[in-house]
């Protein structure tokens, strides 16, 4: 009905705007009119005469078509309150599509003419019995729209009457006025929680948003109301509409805090090696009575991230942003990152979604970098984005900011700073401040760059410049002497105060370290004193005061002459300063014990200031709220509480136990006693398949809801008691079992580890074959391991269909890999692998989506390789072969600590045969026991943005014997460890490779002119230099060309001069060109210069250079 009334209304739209537009010709003289005598003098007193004839009419023809035209002006704006009486008369109507319009007339003046609306009480009354659903829902909205006290009882009445209606809309209705009769009358607090009750019990999906509504208005802190319907709310979320949905989500957030523990414990399961911390645990368990319990997320807990997961793909932003923040608050950490797509996604709508969503981005950045560090491409700013946009995205590329990527960043900030926008100009200067005071490595670059920045013309960002130097030179200031110097020189050419000022602290701060200039500095303000801004004659004032102390023989009567002139100022605080440093630091009878004490009060050490980001608190208010936006607790804010130590007890969520769960109960306490085959193992799977068929069946979804968990609960419970019931030989099977799955586990864990850059890929079956299960390391068949590794993870929540098909796979998996003698008791086995499954509830992890595998090149192709160019730079710039091998090897694994297995690796300076962007590491493996070792293989591997290539098992290794194994690593053009566990059949050992900056490069010939062509391209922030003395051995072109090839794999480039050796390399990782030159000067002086675009690299291998050529 309510479609239909809506079409006609709709159909009948251009005959309404057409009377709007009349009604509007008839008024627009008295509007006129009323622009010189307010309306007092207009001459139309037949307004709207015509409309109020047609409501008085016997037609309802006209009746209709006279509403209508009203509807269009209240539309339009325009009041129509005037019409109130002839209106209301028309409530009693018998036509249907009229008495809407009259209601939605009504509930929108009702407020407003209350003592009419009064008069009509009765008729609202009745109309509540109305047989069309849309008539009663109209009548109690109307009724619950005027504000009357005297009227609550009546309210009060239909609004219970209301939420027992046949009709989920009228009861999607009452829930809508409960909040409002609350708001008129807040005593009736208790009676409207009752109905609250009542309608939180209601199984429609119309229902549920707008009851949770009016439980978050009127008694948010009733949590023992949501217990019995948490689990029918988790189940209906997907099929509400959008803005209940974020209601909803919201509400089940703060109820979740409450109930569950917290699922970022570190001992926990949902650590980083998630299944296979869980069996170690249990297998402690077993082992010793008294280790921690590691933790295990509620199933109801999974059940709530599991239901709103999907709602990612929501096409409301408000949706989306909403099951982020439940992500956020309560996923596990490693579980977060299924936010991040999404939220990267919500970037391409308007620029107010843009705002909100690029706060929270900027909050979880500081907290989790690595989380959206991938998507860092949209983050960079555009130049069509409004300023408080381009701020965001500036303060999220400052968080996310390390030395893998700092080059980048600094690249895109040096074209931010040439920004017409004098504020995101500024803002971008602070930020590079920000990353120098983060990155160590890249502080040196830069404060260069920033000090070419002070010859800008711009006022704004010389003085925003001139700011950020002096925080930064607060940190090593007697390394920069050089730099303030330079300052001093740009002074008379600055005019904004901020920048002056600093330039004075500077002066006065370190002015033992500039004596000479420092002195005429105070000349030049002295002169200009008068004509400063307040906040530089303070700075004038204390650099006056510290000359007076250090150098009081030239500055003496410079400082008298300040103080004077300060003296008669016209800002008290410049006054009230010169008296005070008047009596410090002059000496006179009046002067107290405090003048003794001058020079340590004003020359003190002051602690460096810290940069942070503004967005560093913002976390303690909820995600996607006001609060959270406007940095303010808003009027109706609800905290998030901190998760309770113990959980509560769960059993308050079950509603009923049914009677099917018991009839397959007791069939899962005989797989532990007694031999099961396959058949029945199936049949297993096949009953809890009906189950399902049977609750999606019947009507109530609250019982479908509780009898999966119920289910859950049993059957984890009755798989624990069979383990203990077991007998001798179970026992055995299951240690077999349990470390068959810890094998699996661990496995899925190494695949799972490495970033996801892909788009999920679809969950499908493929059969395992032999060739893809033979390595163990995850090398080869990536996507059948990872596609079974989804399937078995999956099994345990998406219901037991999804059970039968992850039972089946974990089948296939484990004949695959078994060996001939325990095929007899494989299906034993996997049906108590099954039953393991059921407690895995930690299925929801980002999903494991390797990159494309490289295929294994044969050493043939060896030569070709070395030609490749691994970017698209300049072809005239041709990897060669290495200039110089170093025979050193660096210890891995000692044999003290291996158990008698020691491991040295060393790089060997090929292009690595797997992957052109890796390099290569030979490891020499040996076994110094009496005994074989069985299975040398790589097992976990870290930290999760490394890719590498892990060398083939070694099944055994005799005593005595060595063996050397070849390994690929993606360093990332970083130095940072490549941490991995060498293991052996019994062993696990965590070791790290640590490459020197040297060996990430690979070696480049290049014609001089090339040399210099893209030398011209690497200058300022990527250049670095320093000058050296070099040792008499090395200065003549072969030690020189020895000692960089030892340091660096670089190439050597011809050089025209024989003073000057040029040097020329790519990173393995990115392609980026790395030149060295070193220039010979008199008296063994060298001049050594690098440039690469890598900002963080430069400056490290400039350190190894100095340290090999002034050596001997």
């Amino acid at each position: 009905m309510l479609s239909m009334s809506t079409n006609n209304l709709s159909y009948n739209d251009q005959g309404g705007s057409d009377s709007a537009v009349e009604v509007g010709q008839e008024t627009t003289p008295t509007s006129s009119n009323a622009g010189a005598g307010f309306g007092l003098f207009s001459t139309n007193f037949k307004k709207n005469d015509d409309l109020k004839e047609m409501l008085e009419s016997n037609k309802d023809s006209l009746k209709l078509d006279a509403m209508k035209r009203i509807i269009a002006l209240i539309a339009k704006g325009k009041n129509a309150s005037e019409l109130f009486p002839a209106v209301v008369k028309n409530v009693a109507s018998k036509n249907i599509e009229l008495k809407k319009l009259v209601y939605v007339y009504l509930v929108r003046y009702a407020e407003e003419q209350q003592d009419l609306a009064l008069l009509s009480i009765s008729t609202f009354q009745r109309a509540l019995k109305d047989p069309n659903q849309l008539i009663r829902a109209s009548a109690l909205r109307v009724l619950s729209s005027i504000r009357v006290p005297i009227i609550v009882p009546i309210m009060m009445l239909a609004i219970k009457e209301a939420a027992s209606d046949m009709s989920p809309y009228v009861r999607k209705t009452s829930a809508h006025a409960i909040q409002k009769l609350y708001s008129l009358d807040p005593d009736q607090k208790e009676h409207l929680i009752e109905v609250i009750d009542k309608l939180l019990k209601d199984k429609s999906t119309l229902v549920a948003g707008s009851v949770v509504m009016a439980f978050e208005e009127v008694c948010p802190d009733r949590i023992d109301l949501i217990h019995k319907n948490y689990r029918k709310l988790c189940n209906l979320l997907v099929d509400v509409e959008e803005w209940g949905q974020v209601v909803i989500i919201t509400m089940l957030t703060r109820y979740a805090r409450t109930q569950f523990t917290s699922p970022w414990k570190e001992d926990g399961l949902f650590d980083e090696n998630s299944e296979t911390a869980f069996y170690e645990s249990d297998e402690k368990k077993t082992k010793n009575g008294d280790e921690k319990k590691s933790y295990m997320m509620d199933p109801d807990h999974r059940l709530l991230l599991r239901n709103t997961k999907p709602l990612l793909q929501s096409r409301n932003t408000a949706v989306v942003v909403s099951v982020a923040q439940l992500y956020w608050h309560l996923a596990p950490k490693h579980e977060v990152g299924v936010i991040t797509k999404s939220l990267v996604r919500l970037l391409r709508s308007h620029r107010e979604v843009q705002y909100v969503v690029l706060q929270n981005i900027a909050t979880m950045s500081i907290q989790r970098k690595g989380m959206f560090e991938p998507y860092m491409k949209s983050f960079y700013v555009r130049s069509t984005d409004a300023t408080h946009i381009k701020s965001l995205k500036l303060e999220i590329l400052t968080s996310l900011a390390n030395e893998a990527n700092i080059s980048t960043i600094l690249r895109e900030f040096q074209t931010y700073v040439k920004s017409q926008d004098k504020q995101f100009a500024a803002g971008t200067i602070q930020a590079i401040g920000r990353c120098a005071t983060n990155i160590s490595e890249v502080t040196d670059t830069c404060l260069q760059g920033l000090v070419l920045l002070l010859s800008n013309r711009d006022e704004t960002v010389v003085a925003e410049s001139v700011v950020v130097i002096k925080k930064l030179l607060q940190t090593q200031p007697t390394q920069h002497s050089d730099i303030i110097k330079h300052m001093a020189k740009l002074f008379d050419n600055i005019a904004v105060p901020m920048a002056r000022a600093s330039i004075l602290w500077l002066m006065g701060e370190y002015c033992e370290r500039v004596p000479q200039i420092a002195p005429d500095v105070l000349r030049k303000m002295a002169k200009s004193f008068t004509s400063e801004e307040d906040i530089v004659k303070l700075q004038t004032v204390n650099l006056a005061a510290k000359l007076y102390l250090t150098n009081s023989k030239q500055t003496k009567l410079l400082t008298q002459y300040i103080l004077n002139l300060g003296k008669y100022d016209q800002n008290y605080d410049i006054r009230d300063r010169t008296r005070f440093i008047r009596q410090l630091i002059v000496p006179n009878e009046k002067s107290g014990a405090l003048g003794k004490y001058a020079r340590r009060i004003l020359l003190a050490p002051k602690p460096a200031p810290v940069l942070e980001s503004t967005y560093k608190d913002r976390d303690r208010y909820q995600l996607g709220t006001l609060s959270h936006t406007i940095n303010t607790k808003a009027s109706g804010y609800l905290e998030l509480s901190d998760w309770p130590a113990v959980a509560p007890d769960q059993s308050v969520r079950n509603v009923e136990v049914i009677e099917p769960v018991k009839e397959w109960a007791p069939s899962l306490g005989k797989t532990g006693k007694s031999k099961l085959s396959k058949s029945s193992d199936d049949k297993f799977y096949s009953d809890s398949g009906e189950e399902k068929e049977k609750g999606s069946g019947s009507s109530s979804s609250d019982d479908s809801s509780s009898s999966s968990s119920s289910s859950s609960e049993e059957s984890s419970s009755e798989a624990e008691s069979d383990e203990e019931k077991s007998s001798s030989q179970s026992s055995e099977e299951s240690d077999k079992s349990s470390s068959l799955s810890e094998k699996s586990s661990s496995e899925s864990d190494s695949e799972q580890k490495k970033t996801t850059k892909k788009p999920p890929q679809k969950k499908t079956v493929k059969p395992t074959t032999k060739d893809s299960d033979s390595d163990e390391n995850g090398n080869v068949a990536k996507e059948t391991s990872s596609s079974s590794a989804e399937e078995t993870s999956s099994g345990s929540e998406s219901g037991s269909d999804a059970d039968s098909h992850s039972g089946t796979d974990r089948k296939k998996k484990t004949k695959s890999k078994a060996k001939p003698k325990m095929e007899v008791k494989s299906t034993k086995e996997v049906s108590l692998l099954k039953e393991v499954s059921l407690l895995d509830l930690d299925d929801f992890t980002p999903t494991p989506v390797t990159r494309p595998k490289m295929s294994v090149l044969s050493p043939s192709l060896l030569g070709d390789l070395e030609g490749l160019s691994l970017s698209n730079i300049s072809s005239t710039i041709q990897v060669s072969g290495p200039a110089f091998v170093p025979e050193k090897r660096h210890d891995l694994l000692h044999r003290m600590t291996g158990k008698g297995l020691s491991a040295q690796y060393q790089f060997p300076r090929q292009p690595c045969l797997y992957q052109p962007t890796m390099v290569s590491v030979q490891i020499s493996l040996t076994n110094t026991t009496d005994h074989p070792l069985e299975q040398i293989h790589i097992g976990d591997r870290g930290p999760t943005g490394l890719d590498m290539h892990c060398f083939n098992t070694v099944e055994c290794l005799l005593p005595e014997a060595s063996v050397t194994v070849s390994l690929g690593v993606d360093f990332n053009d970083s130095t940072q460890a490549a941490n991995f566990q060498l293991c052996t059949k019994e062993d696990q050992f965590s070791v790290s490779i640590q490459p020197a900056v040297g060996e990430l490069f690979l070696p480049a010939t290049m014609t001089e002119q090339d040399f210099r062509k893209e030398q011209g391209k690497l200058l300022g922030m990527n250049e670095s230099s320093a000058t050296i003395t070099m040792a008499a051995e090395n200065t003549t072109r072969q030690p020189i060309s020895r000692q960089v090839a030892t340091v660096a794999n670089l190439g050597v480039v011809p050089s025209g001069q024989d003073n000057i050796h040029r040097f020329a390399g790519k990173t393995a990782s990115s392609g980026a060109v790395v030149l060295v030159t070193v220039e010979l000067r008199e008296s063994s002086a060298a001049l050594i210069t690098i440039n690469t675009e890598k900002s963080v690299m430069g400056p490290m291998l400039l350190r190894d250079l100095k340290r090999a050529l002034a050596r001997a």
